[in-house]
């Protein structure tokens, strides 16, 4: 598996979503059809520099060999972040159809990446090829 397409392109997807949290979060709140309340805008501030330092992680670690006992922890860390999050917007969305549709799109997106760390996490990566000189 490639897993440096993997690391960089769940960099992308969530320095994209740090950055629009960190930036705008009154306008995401009034989106999600939330009033924009102070505490609730710090509260998505902050949730958008976890995700902002995570993207700067995977982002760092990219080019490193990643899987089976090869950086363990950000692989854990990877997978146990897209599962967790995956779970909850399917909850979110079977429980109260009303939610947006796009909401199923974000689900997908944290799913396959669930998938694709939980292939990384429990396989050995693959053995680069030997250049002979």
């Amino acid at each position: 598996m490639n897993t440096k397409l993997v690391m960089t392109l769940s960099a992308a997807v969530l320095a994209l979503a740090g950055l629009s949290l960190t930036f705008m979060p009154d306008e995401i709140a009034r989106l999600c059809g939330i009033s924009p309340a102070p505490a609730f805008t710090l509260l998505l501030q902050l949730l958008g520099a976890l995700y902002f330092a995570f993207a700067m992680l995977n982002w760092m670690a990219k080019g490193s060999r990643i899987g089976g006992i090869y950086n363990r922890p950000i692989a854990l860390a990877n997978f146990a972040h897209f599962f967790i999050v995956a779970l909850a917007f399917l909850k979110a969305v079977i429980n109260t159809p009303q939610l947006p549709t796009a909401l199923w799109l974000v689900a997908g997106v944290y799913g396959l990446f669930a998938v694709l760390f939980g292939l990384i996490l429990f396989r050995h990566p693959l053995a680069e090829p030997e250049v002979s000189v």
